[in-house]
């Protein structure tokens, strides 16, 4: 398993960390998402190499930017 990193821009709330981390779960391969609005973190935990633009468009999806960090 692996955890990759990603900062997040436009998060203000909890109902903003709920609104990725549904997006990011439908992911294949994702495991585990910890995201925070107040420090802009998202962390993924897969059992394979994410595709950094796979979690973008779903961040996107959600209404927000994601790089990875």
């Amino acid at each position: 398993m692996a955890t990759t990193e990603y900062k997040v821009t436009g998060m203000t709330c909890g109902h903003c960390e709920n609104h990725v981390r549904e997006e990011v779960e439908k992911i294949a391969g994702v495991q585990d998402i910890s995201v925070s609005h107040k420090t802009g973190q998202l962390f993924v935990t897969s059992d394979a190499d994410l595709n950094d633009a796979d979690v973008a468009a779903a961040v996107d999806e959600a209404g927000y930017e994601a790089v990875r960090a």
